[in-house]
This record gives C-alpha cells, structure tokens and sequence, in this order.
C-alpha cells in the first residue's frame, strides 16, 4: 500500500460546511479534520474567511477583502487549517461575498474613505452610488441613515458630536460607535474655534493641497490630541455651530427610518449596514477579489461559493471572468493541491420551472433546487385539499400562497425599496425620452408599472446586459409582463409592454442608457424576491411549514416522482457537478423537522383533530391574545423540532424547548410583519406569544397538552426518521456533489438562524463513527442519529470507490409496478462498465405509524417490485449498505428484498 498522501479531486466528492467565526476559528476546524476525512468527506466548505465586522457569527458583513479574517486565526490558521486537510487528501472550499460590504461602524476604510473625500474618492466607484440624483439634498453626497433618532432630535440632544479618532488620525462626525469623518477642508476652521494654540496647526491643513501634506497635518494632529483639542470640538458641537459644519460634508446623515425612501446607494436587499460592490468595474473585481486570487494560486483554497450572485449587475459575465482569472491563475498553483480548473458554485434560487443558464463558466448551484425537488417527493398531494382548508380557516388568510407573495411584493416595494424604485423609474425615464414616440409617457407611469412588472414576477430577476436579453429570460419575462397588464391601470398595460420590449432590447435608441436602467431593474428585482418571499411571505403562510424553506415554493404542496426525476436528469445532463443540499446556514427549520413534518401531509385528518383539541386544550393560555395563525404554526414547529428521547414531563429540557422556539417565534413574528415587525416591534403582542409559549411548554401548567404532543410524536418519530434518511440518501446518490451542513449527519432538529449555527460535538461524532455495529443495530436505536451518519459513511465510501460513476454517470428512472409502486423511488447510473441501482421509499405513514421500523415490513409491499434495465439484468452487484452482502438481478425484483431494514437500498456494479 503506498504512503502517499492522495490529492483531493478538483470536483468533491463530498463537502462538509463549516460556519467559521471567534468561538469556532481554523483551529478547531482543523481538529476535525481527521473525523470528516473517515467520514468521507473529500473538501472543507468554509464560510467566509476574509475579514468581516468585529464578533460577526457568520463572515458576509466583510469589512476588508484584502486580508483573512484575524479573528478565526488569520492566515496562519488558515495555512495550518489547510495543511491538516491535505494530510488526509482533501480539499478547502471558500465562500465569497463580491457583492456587498459591511458600512457604518468605524471599520471599512474603504467606506470611510468615500465619507471623507466623496465622489474623488478612489474608492467611490467601489461602491454603487446615486451621485446625481434628483433631489439637490444629496447632490454629491451619500445617504448615510445610520441615526436612531430624526436629524434634528439627535443634533438637539446632542447624541452627534466631532470627535478626533485616534486608531482613524481623523476628526469624524459620532454617532454612537458611528464614525463619519469630515471633509479635510473643514479641519482648519473647527481647530480656529477654540485655543489659540491651535492655529498654526489650523493654517497647516488650510494650506495642505495634497494627500502627503494632509497626511502630515493629521499626524501633527495626532500629536497634539490632548484637553485642548476636546474642548474645541466640544464647543463646535453646539447644535448652531455644528449642523452647518454637518451639512458641508460628503454625506448627509439622517434618520435610519428614511433609508428606504431616499437611500441614494444599493444595499444588500434592505440592511443598511451592507452596501452594494460595483465589480462589473474591472478594476473593482480586480481589488475585491486580489486577496482570493493569491490564497487560489497558493493553493490554499482550491474552490469558490459566490454569495448572492443575483445581486451583481451581470452575473453571466462576472462568472465568465472569475473562471477566466482562476485559469490564468491555476499553472502557478503548488503540486500538492488540486488541479484546476477551480470549482465554482453560484448561490441562486431558482424557480420551478427556471433553469441555470449554461454560459456562467460555474459547476452549479449551491443546492437550494435539490432541497426543494426532495421535500416536495416525500410530501403526499393527497393532503393538500385537507391542509388548505385547514390553514384557511383557522387562520382567515389567503387558502393559496400566490395572493401572500403578492401582497408582501408589493408592500416591499413602496415601504422598503421605494427609493431604489424611484431611480429604476427615473432611469426607464431618461430612456423614454430618447424617443419622440415614448417622449410622453410620464415618469410616475413608468413607476406604477415598474411596480406591477416586479410584482408579479416569476422568478428573481432577469439577465439582459449591454445587448439583448438572453433567450432564457424570455418565458420568465413573458409571464411577469401578462401578469403585470391585468394589474395595470386604465391604458397603463402598454407601458408594461414598452418596459417588457426595452428589457429585451427592442426598440431602444440609446443601448448604454437601456442597460443602465436594465441593471437597476434587474438589481431592485431580486431584493424584492427575497425579501417579500423569503423574508415576509414565508412566514405569513402557514398551510405546511416544511414547503416553507428557501429555494421553495410553499405554493407546490408535494412534488410529483416524475419531476423529482426530471430534475436529476436535467442535472445529470447540464450541471452534474452542481451541489445538493438538504441544510444550509440560511434553513427555516433543519432537514429533519421538515422530514417529520412532512409525514403529516399523509395523515392531514389526524392532524386536524390534534390540533382542534391543542386549540382547546390552550384556549385559555392564548384567551384571544394570540393570532390562532401563529398559534397553528407554533404547533408545526413543536411538532417538528420535539428531540427523540424528550418527555413531556421533564420540565427542564421541555422548557428549554420552548425558550428556543419562543426566539424562533420572535424572529417569525418580526419577518412577517402582521402582528410585529423589525421595524416596529409589537413587544405587547410579542409578549403575549412569549407568555403563551412558556405556559404551554410548562408541563406543570399544561401537562395534557404536552401529553399530547409528544404521543404524536412518538407515533410520527419513525416515519419522520424514515424521511429524514431517504433524503439523505438521495442527497448522496442522486447526479451532484452532497454537502452535510455541521453536524447534521446526526439528526437536525434545529430552527431558524442562530439556532441553527448551533456548536458542534465533533468528539461525540467521532466515536459514534468508531462504532463497531451493524445497520440493523443502529436502525434498532435510531433515536440516538448513529444510523444516518452510517448511511452517510456507507454511500460516501462508495462513492470514493466508484467516483466516476458518481460524478460523471448517467441517471435512469426506473419502473416500478405493483400495488405500492407510487410508494417507490428508483433509479439507475452508469457509467462506462460500472453501475448502480438505488431504491428509496417514501409516503410510509401507513406502514411505520407508532411503531419503531425505518422501513415497512415485506408483507406491506406485496407485489411491489422494481423493473431491472437490460444492461445489468442477471448481473451481480454489492449492497452498498451491507458489506460484502451481494445479489443478482433478475427482470424484476421484489422491493422488499432491496431495502433491509432502513428504506433505501444501494446495488453497485463494477
């Protein structure tokens, strides 16, 4: 056997995602490494490693792209990080953020430096900015709405002050631990307002024509920072004295409540803290990304996760550059590290029926689409007409979720986005007056249009450039603008139309004025999407809230076999290379509170009456104070996130529940902005939630209830575990690379963020690995999450063993005939001479209901059997899932002699 170290393959075969941040730095990612190496994990996935904003928990508020992040272990770590990876022959992902950066605070120089010098800035173009926008206010300027209080308030209780700031060498306007530092012209007038002592220095910096001279002036302002200089500032700072000194600078504060309106720069969707990067700039690619291109060519990190690609003006063309850049970069890269070229991953949603256009130079996405695909299989369309009833009337909300997302469109548009809006219109504007034929269509027809067209759209966005829109967008495209004509007002549907035609590039005079007012549409486009649907929508409908995840549509209530397998074709034949996820840092609830929730869609009467007799039982916890909405949901999510093993009498640990999804509950109840909002919290009605949710997880004040659900718990654990396991099973068999989100190869009960940014037991982890039992003893103690780390383990070891089959091989749908085929998932892969086949079942309530199996007994599937593909007919292939168990194949095999005891089977050839 050779001692040489293996190099880890360009494409993974697996990813293990790792949330880095000051509690968890690359040293403790290091130590577990050799865990994740048995495990079969061939490449770290690391969250972003450049330097974000002080104690950040999850690296995408980045303050310096020029350097890895000090506070989980800087490059060092990083180094050592990678050097235990190659050890084990595996390979180091990282994720990117070029589209956005963390402002406010006193931490981007970057950013500082556009407050202190304007549009001369060097690094103004960084930065998408309006400097010329329509209200003189901001002429020239940048909004800065950091103030928690309007102008004037603040100015009159003196909550703004000038302050030297040492670590800056500047003098700054403050703002609590705000800092916008002045305009350098200004200096010499503050430092004449108080000691004489002060005036050479004053005549310095008015005589300074340079950078090198202003430079010089602030260090002899340096030196002399002292009770001289605070006492001049202190006098400036009556409000008189200081709103005119305010009023001369680059920026123009204001009160935060103000951003949405006039905010005159692109934010990441509405956080104002996070300004929008320019790199369509050649020049502003080249500097945010110099830092990641050297870590490339060192062979420190060997592939790229882009964050929020629909953020960017032209993500076609920016990933075309970046493959292009990784190439010429590639040659220089140390023998030890993979070859190129660089793997690359997109993260975008994409709607059912959009596909991930071929000419982004990507291997994919990061799996939100397959997380969708494999929910909506394990669902039952049986249950839908049941559960929208239900929703509907308990909660006298829209029954269907298309009116919910439109309603929150809408709403986002005129109350979050409503200055971003205005530019758009005002961009389309300058286009229409181009031509003597659109010369006359009003600049507030084109917004109300533009709001109907964004409204109704279809997907994220569109990706139409400098020419025209690429035919992808064309039925997406199509779709918005009929929708959006029914909505327009009286004679206002051929404006829609006019808009629709410029998207596409037809009948435009001016192709450089088009695409500036394109980009800004297709830019307010997907903020919009994510926050009306994933951050408000998501969490006003409740009909089941496992289809309420990100890269879902709560509208498809279950997804029929037939497209799950035409998903896994289509990849298979695009981006077979592209990542498939069932748990992310982004997750509305962990890949097995879904798996159990979904379960209930095939007992929807059952459920009903839980939850008629939990509404009863709580009546006089809840006594009108609590929508019966989030009520109903609630009891979704203590059904879903119950841990195995928690009695409903140990009032510790069922308390602590409840303390959890009180958190969740506040977050839910904020994001859907009904009854509490982020903006205006509600705190009496949040209140009452927390109240009602610590009685009834109190099992001194509501034993029955408790009683209740955890019977139905217990009764649904199996058939939840049976889930959870098929789709980890298709995660890892299915054509893509799987990724385990941290520490979800055991199971994952956790809600939404921070919870689910939970720590992780590696050492637990690591002996439960060691562990020498077999599948059948681990099925028999499922409850404990030993059984889906070994099935991890199981198929990520063929997986080493058969890459090329996995990576590159086909993907055939097979049929299944008998009474319980609908019940049957199965598929075969080849490639060259080797093969697989694998089995997987589903909608299983009726066999495992309140019994303790992962898989029905042989008497349940009957006649059921999977029809065998001529090419591996009487062939002998290995159980994947039992060493050294082998089987031949006739025309057709029983079901149930394929699945053991846990619901899937894996049959290898070759």
């Amino acid at each position: 056997m050779s001692n040489e170290t293996p190099i880890a393959p360009r494409v993974p075969r697996a990813t293990y995602r790792l949330q880095l941040r000051r509690e968890f730095p690359f040293e403790a990612a290091e130590r577990a490494v050799p865990y994740l190496a048995a495990l079969g994990i061939s490449h770290l996935y690391l969250s972003p490693i450049l330097a974000s904003r002080r104690g950040s928990v999850h690296g995408y508020d980045g303050v310096d792209f020029t350097h890895v992040d000090p506070e989980i272990g800087g490059e060092d770590g990083l180094r050592a990080l990678v050097a235990a990876a190659r050890r084990h022959g595996m390979g180091v992902l990282a994720d990117i953020v070029p589209n956005h950066m963390a402002v406010g605070g006193a931490d981007n120089r970057f950013w500082l430096d556009v407050l202190e010098n304007g549009p001369q800035s060097r690094y103004a173009h960084y930065f998408d900015i309006d400097w010329d926008t329509p209200d003189p206010a901001f002429e020239g300027k940048v909004a800065a709405p950091f103030l928690g209080a309007p102008y004037g308030e603040a100015l009159a209780n003196g909550e703004i002050t000038l302050v030297f700031d040492p670590h800056m060498r500047r003098l700054c306007a403050a703002y609590y631990h705000h800092r916008f530092p002045l305009n350098p012209g200004d200096y010499g007038e503050i430092l004449r307002a108080g000691d004489a002592s002060l005036a050479p220095l004053a005549d310095q910096f008015d005589e300074a024509r340079t950078p090198e001279a202003f430079k010089e002036a602030r260090a002899e302002l340096a030196r002399e920072a002292g009770e001289t200089l605070e006492a001049t500032l202190k006098r400036v700072c009556e409000p008189e004295r200081l709103h005119p000194i305010l009023e001369r600078q680059h920026w123009r504060l204001a009160w935060w409540r103000t951003a949405g309106d006039e905010i005159n720069w692109r934010r990441f969707f509405d956080i104002t803290e996070l300004a929008g990067l320019r790199v369509e700039e050649e020049d502003v690619f080249e500097g945010v990304h110099a830092e990641i291109f050297r870590l490339y060519g060192e062979g420190l990190i060997d592939g790229l996760r882009i964050d929020h690609v629909d953020g960017l003006a032209d993500p076609a063309g920016y990933g075309r550059r970046l493959r292009e850049r990784l190439g010429e970069i590639a040659p220089q890269r140390l023998p030890e590290a993979p070859e190129g070229p660089a793997y690359l991953l997109v993260e975008k949603i994409l709607a059912h029926d959009e596909a991930l256009p071929a000419d982004w130079a990507v291997d994919g996405t990061t799996g939100y689409e397959f997380m969708d695909a494999v929910g909506g299989l394990l669902h039952s369309a049986d249950g839908e007409e049941m559960f929208t009833d239900l929703w509907s009337e308990i909660s006298g909300r829209y029954p269907d979720f298309a009116s919910e997302e439109l309603d929150a469109r809408n709403e986002m548009l005129v109350r979050n986005f409503a200055g971003q809006l205005d530019a758009v219109a005002h961009a389309f504007h300058d286009l229409a007056r181009l031509d003597l034929e659109t010369r006359d269509v009003t600049y507030h027809a084109l917004r109300r249009a533009l709001i109907a067209l964004i409204a109704a759209f279809p997907a994220y966005r569109t990706y139409a450039t400098a020419g025209a829109a690429p035919g992808s967008d064309a039925p997406l495209l199509e779709r918005a603008v009929t929708a959006a004509k029914e909505m327009a007002g009286p004679g206002e549907a051929a404006i829609v139309d006019l808009i629709g035609g410029w998207i596409q590039g037809v009948g435009v005079a001016d192709q450089e004025v088009r695409a500036r007012a394109v980009v800004a549409f297709q830019q307010l486009c997907a903020p919009v999407a994510a926050k009306a649907v994933e951050d408000t929508a998501f969490y006003r409908y409740g009909r089941l809230v496992s289809r309420n995840d990100v890269g879902s549509d709560p509208g498809r209530f279950a997804i029929p076999r037939e497209a799950f397998h035409a998903s896994a074709m289509d990849r298979a034949a695009r981006f077979p290379h592209s990542m498939l996820a069932t748990a992310t840092h982004d997750h509305k609830r962990g890949e097995d509170v879904r798996a159990r929730l979904a379960a209930l869609s095939e007992v929807p009467a059952e459920w009903a009456d839980r939850v008629g007799t939990w509404l009863d039982l709580n009546r006089r916890h809840a006594q009108d104070r609590v929508d019966p909405a989030d009520e109903y949901v609630f009891y979704q999510m203590l059904l879903g996130a119950w841990p195995f093993g928690l009695a409903p009498d140990d009032r510790e640990g069922v308390m602590r529940l409840g303390e959890r999804l009180a958190r969740w509950q506040e977050k839910a109840l904020r994001e859907g902005k009904l009854n509490s909002s982020w903006t205006e919290p509600d705190t009496e009605y949040e209140e009452a939630c927390r109240r009602f949710v610590a009685e009834v997880t109190d099992p001194n004040v509501a034993p029955a209830f408790l009683d209740s659900v955890h019977a139905f718990v217990e009764a649904l654990a199996s058939v939840g575990a049976a889930n959870g396991l098929v789709q980890t099973f298709l995660r890892c068999t299915t054509p893509g690379v799987p990724d385990c989100y941290q520490g979800r190869e055991f199971w994952d009960f956790s809600l939404v963020d921070p919870d689910n940014r939970d720590p992780v037991d590696y050492g637990v982890r690591e002996a439960a690995l060691g562990e020498e039992a077999s599948v059948a003893d681990l099925a028999g103690r499922y409850q404990d999450g030993r059984v889906k780390q070994r099935l991890i383990a199981r198929l990520l070891d063929a997986r080493l063993h058969r890459a090329e089959l996995f990576a590159e091989g086909d993907y055939a749908p097979l049929e299944v005939r008998g009474h319980r085929a609908a019940h049957v998932v199965a598929f075969a892969r080849r490639r060259s001479s080797s093969a697989l086949i694998a089995v997987a079942a589903r909608h299983l309530a009726e066999p495992l209901i309140g019994g303790d199996a992962l898989a029905p007994p042989a008497e349940w599937w009957g006649d059921t059997t999977v029809v065998t593909p001529n090419d591996v007919l009487d062939a002998e292939m290995s159980a994947a899932l039992d060493a050294g168990a082998r089987r031949t194949f006739g025309r057709e095999t029983k079901v149930a002699d394929l699945l053991g005891p846990l619901p899937v089977g894996l049959f290898v050839l070759g």
